[in-house]
C-alpha cells in the first residue's frame, strides 16, 4: 500500500467531488507534501485530472483514485487518509507512520 484511505474519507471525497461537478472517472484526489507548517512539512490535497510522469496511482479498491508525486511519496508512504466529523474535530486526518512529530492540528509533521 502506497497511500491508503478509509471508507469515511472515501465517502467525503465522493461528496466533495460531486459538489464540484467532478466525476471519479476523470478526476482523482492528489495528495502531497510541501515545506511549511509548524512542524516543517505540510500535507496537501486537491482534485486533479492530469497524471504526470513520476506520479504513483494508489489503489483504493474503489472508484476513488489517489495520486501522489514521487517526492511526496517518500514522506507519506504507508499513510492512511481518514475523515472524522465527530465532536473532537472535523476534517481529514493523515495517519502517517513515518512522522516522528506532528503539530496539534495534524496538518504538518516532521520526520
Amino acid at each position: 500500500m502506497d497511500v491508503g484511505i478509509t471508507e469515511s474519507a472515501i465517502k467525503k471525497v465522493r461528496n466533495l467531488m460531486a459538489d464540484e461537478g467532478f466525476t471519479t472517472e476523470k478526476w482523482f484526489l492528489r495528495v502531497g507534501v510541501k515545506g511549511g507548517g509548524c512542524s516543517g512539512l505540510t500535507y496537501t490535497m486537491d482534485f486533479d485530472d492530469t497524471i504526470n510522469e513520476g506520479d504513483t496511482v494508489c489503489e483504493t479498491g474503489t472508484d476513488v483514485k489517489i495520486v501522489v508525486d514521487m517526492k511526496s511519496l517518500l514522506y507519506i508512504f504507508g499513510t492512511v487518509l481518514d475523515f472524522s466529523d465527530g465532536l473532537n474535530g472535523k476534517g481529514f486526518q493523515f495517519n502517517n507512520p513515518n512522522a516522528s512529530r506532528t503539530c496539534g492540528c495534524g496538518e504538518s509533521f516532521s520526520l
